[in-house]
């Protein structure tokens, strides 16, 4: 059982780190496309809707992603050790 539980930690923790690997990414692209767009938009008005509408998609992004994490960490046995399950049986079946 402790290489189960081995497995679906490795399986947990790559899962982790690749969503906060998406969050980096995203606050990146969004931040690079604000500052090289912030130049070539004329009215305050736009500026402000899109600085807005940028920080919404950061905000409500990370935190979806955290909430993700949080509810994997407490289904993780179950989620991963069916995905573990049917990876052992596919294997089987190949093997």
């Amino acid at each position: 059982m402790s290489d189960l539980n081995q497995r679906i930690e490795s399986m947990y923790r790559n899962d982790v780190r690749g969503a906060w690997a998406f969050v980096a990414v995203l606050w990146i692209v969004i931040l690079f496309v604000l500052f090289m767009s912030w130049p070539h938009i004329p009215d305050s008005g736009v500026r402000i809707v899109a600085l807005v509408a940028a920080a919404a998609v950061l905000i409500f992004n990370t935190a979806s992603i955290a909430a993700m994490v949080h509810n994997y960490a407490a289904d993780k046995h179950f989620i991963y050790g069916l995905d573990i399950k049917m990876l052992d049986e596919a294997a089987k079946d190949k093997g």
